[in-house]
């Protein structure tokens, strides 16, 4: 998602962006994958070769992050962790200016608890975006407890700047998009895992019968069943009610490496991933 965030910065909002990784491969990759993406789009007449250029280049791609050490915002949106992201948070606050602001783009983590970590806590705040960040248009802002009224602001210019509607949530487990979308998907892994009905009765059910565009199963594969089952287990954690739980077959599945579309495998398969 690190990447989709980086190019809407560069080409919606202009912006020079220095994006970290530890791995040289996955900046590589997706480097690669951005070019796809703005030669689609000069194809589609929607940029000039000009502007593709620009894009690209104001996106700098760094394995060190001490590259960081002058920035104003940073926006981290490492894996849904919270032992990794209290890491990367206790790091920013060691190597960027004591001005920047520290965003998180958790789906379900305490901001509060992230913020607590550091020595600025008011300069600290959820944006959690939607995936793919390129295509879809909300960001959720969610504000700490010790988060001031000017970081939330420059939070929500930000992502005005970007194209983007913006949400505000309180700092409650799974916000509100989760809240809501990660229970339902649970559930209909439990109705999978009952017997009551198929992946596809599931998901057809859903699409024609609600007119949504992607049936519960599908969709889970396409944000990654790790990443359900991660969301899940913070809400079940914090919130201590069993209609949290996550199902039993979401942990198996997790546990075989049956992560969804970018393991190639999940409810559904995906040859090409």
């Amino acid at each position: 998602m690190g990447w989709g965030i980086a190019h809407v910065l560069s080409s919606t909002a202009k912006l020079p962006v220095i994006l970290t990784d530890a791995s040289t491969s996955q900046l590589d990759l997706g480097r690669k994958f951005l070019d796809v993406l703005l030669s689609k789009d000069v194809l589609k007449g929607k940029i000039t070769e000009e502007e593709k250029t620009q894009v690209s280049h104001r996106i700098t791609t760094h394995t060190d992050i001490g590259s960081l050490e002058d920035v104003d915002f940073v926006i981290e949106a490492v894996s849904e962790n919270p032992d990794i992201k209290k890491d990367v948070f206790q790091n920013l606050d060691r190597i960027t200016p004591s001005r920047a602001i520290l965003a998180t783009n958790t789906s379900s983590i305490s901001i509060t608890s992230l913020a607590a970590i550091t020595s600025r806590p008011q300069h600290v705040v959820g944006m959690h975006f939607m995936n793919p960040v390129p295509v879809m248009k909300l960001v959720e802002i969610i504000p700490g407890l010790e988060t001031s009224p000017d970081t939330l602001a420059k939070t929500i210019a930000l992502a005005h700047k970007m194209g983007k509607k913006t949400t505000q949530s309180t700092d409650m487990p799974g916000f509100i998009a989760n809240r809501l979308l990660m229970p339902y998907i649970n559930e209909a892994i439990f109705v999978l895992q009952t017997g009551i009905s198929t992946k596809e009765d599931i998901d057809l059910t859903m699409e024609l019968g609600t007119r949504v565009p992607m049936g519960p199963l599908k969709l889970a594969d396409f944000i990654g069943l790790d990443t359900c089952l991660a969301i899940m287990n913070v809400l079940y954690g914090e919130l201590k009610e069993s209609k949290y739980r996550p199902a039993p077959l979401l942990q198996r599945y997790v546990d075989a490496g049956r992560l969804g579309k970018k393991s190639g495998r999940g409810f559904y398969e995906y040859p090409d991933a």
